[in-house]
């Protein structure tokens, strides 16, 4: 059975919004070979639109950043699954609506995918914790205290346990923070 990952920027304060951080080189570079690696990706509704009307078109128009454009086509080329109650089309190609519910979406993937896949919304991320079903977070940190923003753990439903099992340093001073789960009662 594959993983699930949860995969996501934040804030040293926790925030999630895309706009308090930016990403450098070589934290494009990681997502980019995390992607290639990937079989799917899960969004939101919000999530995906954002993405949607920004890395399609800088894959018909490269930025000339080398690391951001691989990014560009990494993300473009993975398939993604979108969660949404209003959505009834999508543009971006490789984009499918779920058919089912979250867990049940999820749980089906986790059998038949050959390889991991990710989650990079934060609500579905929540979700999906709430329902036990993250099998790894990989948080990216960058060092910027945001202020305010959306934080990522803001609707957590139970105390989480966590073990730490790899971090990596990049050069920014961001770190990535692999964590897995500990799914046990009363924790």
């Amino acid at each position: 059975m594959k993983k699930l990952i949860a995969a996501i920027n934040m804030s040293l304060d926790g925030v999630c919004d895309h706009t308090a951080m930016a990403p450098d080189e070589e934290v494009h570079q990681h997502y980019t070979d995390l992607l290639k690696e990937g079989a799917a990706i899960l969004y939101g509704r919000i999530t995906y639109q954002l993405m949607e009307d920004f890395w399609p078109n800088l894959v018909k128009n490269p930025s000339g950043n080398q690391a951001l454009d691989d990014f560009a086509e990494a993300i473009h080329e993975i398939p993604k699954i979108v969660f949404s109650h209003t959505l009834n089309h999508l543009e971006w190609e490789n984009a499918v609506l779920a058919k089912k519910a979250l867990q049940d979406e999820v749980l089906a993937l986790k059998q038949i995918a050959d390889r991991d896949f990710f989650v990079g919304s934060p609500g579905l991320i929540i979700s999906l914790m709430n329902l036990n079903l993250v099998d790894e977070l990989q948080i990216c940190v960058h060092p910027v205290v945001a202020g305010s923003g959306r934080l990522l753990f803001n609707n957590i439903q139970e105390r989480n346990a966590l073990k730490l099992v790899k971090t990596k340093i990049f050069s920014s001073g961001a770190i990535i923070l692999n964590y897995e789960p500990i799914y046990a009662p009363g924790l």
